[in-house]
């Protein structure tokens, strides 16, 4: 909700913002009037709800919140699921009951219509937020992602090493592997074989089941 922070990186000219509830909110209740900014946004959500609000509010990208830097992906493949289960719920629909669909979504019918027609969302949509290894990436993809975001899963892993030289190289690797993940994502080999070259590196993850409700961050602006 920190539109102001978002004036300033749109007048820095950025490549995306990202309207995240990782950081602390500014407003725990808007979120930002996104269709105000030239610069694209990058929203996270949890089910097609979140998903659809986002996206009235001008949101180019949607990315599925997952568990920021636990390296735990079981958040990010229950919000995945769940946006397509609603998707296909959605194509099940007559033409007369969208109506209430958009009702119990909140958001426009128009936008209910065409989830319908386009059999996905409107927006390309990504997924994040606990994404820690090669094999993580590539099963988000399998499940419908368009695409991963990975930032702890890359900074957090090589933390073993000892000088700042050789954790960037494993850092680098991490990276590298997860991107060949990505591009062969339905290759069971390649993925074996990216995996296989970064032993004991992957971050230390944190089970989300352990964290207590108020140190959770995906419930952050429904």
């Amino acid at each position: 909700g920190h539109f102001v922070e978002a004036q300033v990186l749109e007048a820095l000219g950025i490549d995306y913002i990202d309207e995240s509830e990782v950081l602390t909110p500014a407003d725990d209740i808007h979120h930002i009037d996104k269709h105000q900014f030239k610069a694209p946004f990058v929203c996270g959500a949890r089910n097609l709800g979140e998903a659809l609000r986002r996206i009235s509010e001008g949101a180019a990208m949607i990315r599925t919140k997952g568990e920021a830097g636990t390296g735990d992906i079981v958040e990010a493949v229950r919000h995945m699921r769940s946006i397509w289960a609603e998707i296909r719920r959605v194509q099940s629909l007559r033409e007369d009951e969208l109506f209430v669909a958009a009702k119990d979504l909140q958001v426009p019918v128009e936008l209910v219509r065409e989830v319908r027609k386009l059999g996905k969302l409107p927006v390309v949509n990504f997924s994040a937020g606990g994404v820690a290894t090669p094999a993580d990436a590539a099963l988000m993809m399998q499940l419908g992602a368009e695409g991963v975001f990975v930032g702890s899963g890359i900074f957090k892993s090589g933390m073993n090493e000892r000088t700042e030289a050789k954790r960037r190289a494993v850092q680098a690797n991490m990276a590298s592997a997860i991107v060949k993940a990505v591009t062969h994502f339905n290759d069971p080999m390649m993925i074996a074989e990216v995996s296989a070259s970064i032993p004991d590196e992957a971050m230390r993850g944190q089970s989300t089941a352990q964290m207590k409700p108020e140190e959770l961050l995906a419930g952050r602006g429904n």
